[in-house]
C-alpha cells in the first residue's frame, strides 16, 4: 500500500490551477470546462426532483438509462449493438478502472500502461496488487508494435488503453485494435479501454470502440463518461461495457464499493440522451480546437501534431527554452506569461522532463482567444 505514495497525485494538477488563480492567469491547464451545460439537461434534472428518483437505483443502473445507452450506442456511425447485461452504470471512470482491475488481477500480475497516461492508472494497478509495466509512445505519439510486444510477458494480465487519449489527443483506429489483438490472442490478457472522450473525434474521424472488435470484446471493459460528454463531471455518472461474464465479476465487486450512482442524475441523463446531438457537441469542441491551433501558430510554441480527439492539445516549447524542464516551463508560463498549462512529464511515471506541455481547449472561446493573444504579444 505504501507504494502509492510515490506516484504523481492530483495535488500537482490542482497546484497549477491554483497558481493560475493566484497570478490572475488564463487557466488552460485542466480539462474542466468553464462554460455552462445545456439548459435542457438542467430542466431534466429539475424534473427528476419531482419524480421518485431519490433512492438507490438497481446495481446495474436505472433501467431507463440503460435502455437509452443501448439506443444511443446503436445509433453511432460505428454502431455498437449491446445487451442489457453488458451495460453497468457507475459513479465515474476512475471507479470503473479500479473495479475492472479488481475483477481480473491476482497478486503480482502485470498490467501494461501506455504513457503518457492519466495519473490514476499506475496507482489503481498497485492498489489491486498488480505491477505496472510502462510502455512509452513514440515521438509522434503512436504505438510501435514491435516495441510494445517486448512489454508482454507470461505475467501480463491486463492492458490499459485510452482513446481518444489524454493528454496527446491521438485516436486508436480499427487497425490498432486488430494489431493489439494479434499480440495477445494466445494469452489470457484483459483490456481496460477508457473511451471517455468518444464524442470528441475531429476532422471527420469517427470513434472506433474496442468493443467493436469481435474477439477483443470478449475480454474488454470499455469505459465511457457522461461527465466528459455533457460537461457534468460533478454529477458522478458514467458507464462501463463488458461481456456478460466480466459484467458479472465487475458487479460482484461493485456492490461492495459503491452500490449505485447518483439517482436523480441518472434520470436526467437518460432523458437527455433522447435529444442529445453528438455531432453538435463535437463541432463546438472542434471549433475551439481550431481557434487554439490557428492562434498558437503565431507564437514560438509548436503544435506539431493537431489533436485528433479529446479536449487537449500537446505543444512543443523548445523554441522558447532549451534549458528549462517542462515543469519549470509550465510554472514560468503560468506566472510570468499568464497562461497556465501542464507539463507532459506529469503523465509519466518514470520521466521527469519532456519537450512538451499540454493545454486544454475546453474553455470559453473568449478565454482561448485572450490567452493566445497574450502569448502572441508576450512570447
Amino acid at each position: 500500500m505504501e507504494k502509492i505514495y510515490g506516484f504523481t497525485h492530483y495535488s500537482f494538477f490542482t497546484e497549477m490551477s491554483e497558481l493560475a488563480a493566484k497570478h490572475n492567469s488564463f487557466d488552460l491547464s485542466l480539462g474542466l470546462p468553464d462554460f455552462d451545460i445545456d439548459e435542457r439537461l438542467k430542466s431534466f434534472l429539475r424534473e427528476a426532483i419531482d419524480c421518485n428518483t431519490h433512492h438507490y437505483e438497481p446495481l446495474a443502473g436505472s433501467p431507463l438509462l440503460i435502455n437509452n445507452i443501448i439506443t444511443y450506442n446503436a445509433a453511432r456511425k460505428n454502431s455498437l449493438k449491446l445487451k442489457e447485461n453488458e451495460v453497468t452504470v457507475i459513479p465515474c471512470a476512475t471507479f470503473a478502472l479500479h473495479t475492472a482491475l479488481k475483477s481480473v488481477l491476482n497478486q503480482g500480475d502485470e498490467v501494461i500502461i501506455i504513457q503518457p497516461s492519466y495519473y490514476t492508472y499506475g496507482p489503481s494497478v498497485v492498489l489491486n496488487g498488480g505491477i505496472p509495466v510502462y510502455y512509452d509512445l513514440d515521438n509522434d505519439f503512436t504505438v510501435n508494435w514491435e516495441k510494445f510486444q517486448n512489454c508482454i510477458s507470461e505475467k501480463t494480465k491486463a492492458i490499459i488503453v485510452n482513446s481518444p487519449q489524454n493528454p496527446t489527443g491521438t485516436i486508436w483506429k480499427q487497425n490498432d485494435w486488430t494489431q493489439l489483438y494479434e499480440l495477445i490472442k494466445h494469452q489470457e490478457i484483459y483490456l481496460i479501454s477508457e473511451e471517455i472522450y468518444d464524442t470528441y473525434c475531429y476532422d471527420g474521424l469517427e470513434h472506433y470502440s474496442s468493443f467493436l472488435h469481435p474477439e477483443l470484446k470478449n475480454r474488454t471493459f470499455c469505459i465511457f463518461s457522461f461527465g466528459k460528454m455533457f460537461h457534468t463531471s460533478g454529477w458522478k455518472v458514467s458507464y462501463v461495457l463488458a461481456p456478460e461474464f466480466l459484467t458479472s465479476k465487475f458487479r460482484c465487486h461493485q456492490q461492495y464499493i459503491s452500490y449505485s450512482a447518483n439517482a436523480p442524475a441518472q434520470y436526467a441523463l437518460a432523458r437527455y440522451l433522447e435529444v442529445f446531438d453528438p455531432y453538435e457537441n463535437r463541432n463546438i469542441m472542434q471549433r475551439k480546437r481550431d481557434i487554439f491551433n490557428e492562434m498558437i501558430a503565431f507564437t514560438p510554441l509548436q503544435a506539431v501534431k493537431k489533436s485528433e480527439g479529446s479536449v487537449f492539445q500537446v505543444v512543443n516549447f523548445r523554441n522558447v527554452s532549451k534549458t528549462m524542464t517542462d515543469v519549470e516551463f509550465s510554472k514560468w508560463l503560468t506566472i510570468e506569461k499568464k497562461t497556465a498549462c501542464l507539463p507532459l512529464s506529469a503523465f509519466y511515471n518514470s520521466r521527469h522532463n519532456s519537450d512538451y506541455i499540454r493545454f486544454s481547449f475546453a474553455k470559453k472561446d473568449e478565454v482561448i482567444i485572450q490567452a493566445l493573444e497574450h502569448l502572441q504579444n508576450n512570447l
